[in-house]
Order: structure tokens, then sequence, then C-alpha cells
């Protein structure tokens, strides 16, 4: 009878333990109803934010977001580690992108919904990866709203200095955090002044409203194209094919010779691609969501590839690959070498500072838009849903990203960011393609008809995580700890407050 007891007292609290780790698990995976009406205007639920966005301003937004971005700072950081092949690091991540690319499409027809690849994740694989990706995006978004707001910083110099003979001193210029030839060195005393002023414009015009951001960014989109044509011509006059020899990188000082540059530089220009995320951010504020956000996203990739392909032929034809290591405005630099004068320079440093704008303006809008979905859900403070009755945007999370943003443009050197914007982004890519599948399977015959992947759910989201898996391998050891210790920052977040608040949570789900 002792013995029985015993037995049944164990039993007892190994099926109390199941029952707990299946309510854990059932927490873990509760996904978010996809609400059928969302074609209407709805989206996921009702957010209160305004449909003012056409497909022309949703596709610039998607343009706006990567042209500039890969182009006018990266190569200063590609070039050096794959040499001229550079071009087929472009071509690598495109393909990648392009893959992702129709994943979303599909996605942003059935789940038209502010908050991209955050939404996606919530309606197919559940909230805890949802969390997790929601954390990918918001270290991809602003890092690289950092990130470019500090390559802003050098070609307004190069503008001040042709246009006036005049540039800001180094300690307004530089970072107090730098990657020095022995690592990380501290300049106390230093500041960037320029990335902090550009960010309390893209904060002025936010706050104004998403389709006042939305026309300015498009005007700005088009002064962008318009000189990245100027300089593709110029650049092309220039053009010497020796410059493509060796093709290759062939010093393996930093370990990087051969197709392990072309790799590692894929890796460093595939955050260049955000801006397919960010026209999927913009669900819930564009018309005809079911319609314009496939087709926005698919135009953006379109456009940003040709031009960047253009721009690095143009520019690795112009100036030897062993010259962009550790150049400043590289590409108004190049024209003034190719020209012998300085005005195609303050043309083009005019240009990007303008145009560059945008960038910072779109990744900014980005984060706020995801921060607004998360909040709306429960799973962060409510604050960063809170909406101004007039101009329909939500002023304290804007506020608070900027914040942010200036903070970590002003003082730390744009080295340390690349990487980790990419690795974001190839992370939020891969859950965006296994979420095809899911919801698929989870729809069955009830599937709206539509948009849909070619070649069913399986071969084109596989390809794409294989593609990010395959870039990702070669990022720096540096950024893998780096995102390790966010991913855990997220995860005991999520356990700390946001399961224990969560909206499905409170409904019983």
């Amino acid at each position: 009878m002792h013995h029985f007891h015993a037995f049944s007292v164990v039993m007892t609290r190994l099926l109390k333990g199941l029952l707990v780790s299946l309510t854990l698990v059932q927490k873990l995976c509760r996904t978010k109803p996809i609400d059928t009406t969302s074609g209407l205007g709805e989206g996921l639920s009702s957010s209160g934010l305004s449909r003012s966005i056409g497909l022309f301003s949703l596709t610039m937004i998607g343009v706006g977001a990567t042209i500039g971005t890969g182009i006018f700072f990266t190569m200063v950081e590609a070039v050096p580690k794959a040499g001229p092949s550079v071009i087929l690091s472009f071509l690598i991540a495109a393909v990648t992108a392009g893959l992702t690319a129709l994943c979303y499409a599909e996605l942003s027809f059935r789940i038209p919904a502010s908050g991209s690849s955050y939404s996606f994740a919530y309606a197919t694989v559940g909230e805890f990866l949802a969390f997790i990706m929601a954390a990918c995006l918001l270290l991809e978004y602003g890092l690289a709203g950092s990130a470019v707001a500090i390559g802003w910083s050098s070609y307004l110099n190069n503008f001040l200095e042709n246009a006036f003979g005049w540039h800001i001193p180094e300690m307004l210029r530089t970072p107090m955090i730098v990657s020095g030839p022995h690592g990380m060195e501290f300049h106390a005393g230093h500041i960037n002044l320029p990335p902090i002023f550009l960010i309390c414009m893209c904060c002025f015009m936010l706050l104004r409203g998403a389709k006042e951001s939305a026309l300015m960014n498009a005007i700005m989109v088009l002064i962008k194209l318009a000189i990245l044509v100027f300089f593709i011509v110029v650049a092309f006059s220039g053009f010497n094919a020796d410059n493509f020899f060796p093709f290759f990188n062939t010093d393996n000082s930093k370990g990087f010779a051969g197709m392990t540059g072309v790799t590692a530089a894929a890796g460093t220009v595939f955050f260049s691609f955000i801006g397919l995320d960010t026209v999927a951010t913009a669900g819930d504020e564009v018309k005809n969501p079911t319609r314009n956000v496939p087709r926005g996203i698919l135009g953006a990739l379109l456009i940003v590839t040709v031009f960047y392909l253009l721009v690095a032929v143009a520019a690795l034809g112009a100036q030897q690959a062993k010259l962009f290591e550790g150049q400043e405005a590289g590409l108004a630099v190049i024209l003034q070498n190719v020209t012998g004068h300085a005005w195609p320079a303050l043309v083009l440093s005019a240009g990007a500072v303008i145009s560059v704008f945008s960038v910072t303006l779109v990744t900014i809008y980005g984060q706020t838009r995801i921060l607004f979905a998360i909040s709306r859900d429960g799973l962060i403070p409510k604050s960063f849903q809170k909406i101004h009755p007039r101009t329909l945007v939500p002023v304290s999370n804007t506020l608070i990203v900027c914040l942010v943003v200036a903070l970590v443009a002003g003082s730390i050197d744009a080295t340390y960011l690349w990487d980790m914007v990419s690795i974001g982004t190839l992370t939020a890519f891969m859950v965006v393609s296994i979420a095809v599948p899911v919801l698929r399977h989870k729809q069955g015959a009830s599937r709206i008809e539509g948009f849909s992947v070619p070649f069913g759910p399986y071969v084109i989201p596989g390809l794409s995580v294989c593609a990010c898996l395959y870039i990702m391998r070669d990022l720096p050891h540096t950024t893998f700890v780096v995102f390790s210790v966010w991913m855990a920052v997220t995860i005991a977040i999520y356990f700390l407050y946001s399961i224990r608040h969560s909206h499905l949570g409170k409904k019983g789900v």
C-alpha cells in the first residue's frame, strides 16, 4: 500500500509538470487570428492608423530604404573584403533578397498589417518566435538608421569642403568609440554631431504624419536616382577594365581571399535590402494593401538591384579596388579623380546629403511601426501605441526611437554596426520564408486567391533559407557574440513581461 501511494504521488507530480509544460508550450506557440477583412482596411486588428500611402509612394519607401545605403557607404567596407568580385556579392545578396521578396509578397497579400515580419510570424509560427523576430527587426532598423546617419556625415563634410573650403572639426564629426588598428578605442570628448542633427530632422518629419513623410521621401528618392545616374555616366567615362584584374581578392592576411571574401562582403552589403521589410511595415497605412504591398516589394527590389549593379561596376571601373579601404565619401572622391574637377564631387555630395536623408527617415519609420504593432499586442508597454489625435502618429514611440538612434549614431563607429544590421535582416528573412509553408498549411482550402510563391510552398522558401545561411556563415565572430547577447536579453524580457501582458493570453488563447 505504501509503495502504491508513493507511486501515485510521483505520477501526480509528473502529470502536473507535464500539464505545466504543455501550457507553456501552448503560450509560446499561440498565434494571432488572421482577419479576412484586412484587405478592406482593418489589418490584423483595428489600429487607428490612416491608410494614405499609394503604390508609387510605397515603392519609393522601399527604394529609399535601400539605394544609397549599400552604394554610398558600404562599398568602402565591402570592396576591401572581395575586391572587384564584390559585384558577385551584390548578385548573391540580390538573388537571396529576390527569393525572400517572393515570400514577403505572398505573406503581405494574406497578412497586410503594420509590423511586417513580426506580424507574419505572429500569425503563423507563434508568439515567442514573433517576439524574437521583433527583436531582430528592432536591431536591424535601429542600427541601420544609426549607420546610415554616420555615413551621411562624411558626405556633408565633403560637400562643405568643396563648396565653402570649410570642414567640420574632427572632434565634432568622430565618435567616442571607434575601431582602431588594435581593436576598440575610446576617444574622450569626441562626438559625431551631424548624424544627431540628421536624426532630429527625420524626427520632425515623422511627427508631421505618414503621408507627408512618404511624399518627402518620394521626392528625395527621385533626387537620389538622378544623382546616381549622373555618377554612372561620369564614372564610365573613366572606365578601365584593368581594374577588374585580379577579379577575386588575393590577399589572405585577413582571411578574405577568393570566395570567402565574396560571401563576407555579401553579408556586409546584405542589410542594404532592408527596404523590402520596410515596405511590409507600412501594411496598416497603405491603400488596398493586398494589391499594393506585393507590387511595392517586387518593384523596389527590381529598381534597387539594377542600380546597385550599375553603380558598383562603374565605381570599380573608375578606381582600383585597393583604394576603397578607409575612403570617406567614396563616390564623390571617384568623380573628382576621374574628372580632375571638384564640381562633380560637389554635385554628388549635395545629392547624397539630400537623398540619404530618405534612408534614415524610412528606417526610423519602420522601427516605430514595428514597436507600434508589438505594443498593440500587449508585448511591450502601451506608450508605444498611443497615437496623436490630429497627425495619427505614435508620438512618444517616435521620440524614443529617435533618441536611441541618435545616441548610437553620435557615439559609436559605423564599422561595428553594418554586420549587426545584416544578421538581423538575414534572421528576419529566414523566419519570413519559413512562415509561407506554415501559413499555406494553416489556411488549407480556405486560402483566398491572390499572389502565391511559384513552384509550391517549399522550393522558394527553402532556397531562401539556405541562401541566408550561406551568407550568414562568413559574418565576423564578434557579430554572433553581440547577437547572442541581444537574443538573451530579448528572451528575458519576454518571460519577465511579455508573456504575462499578452492580449492573446488575457483572452485565454
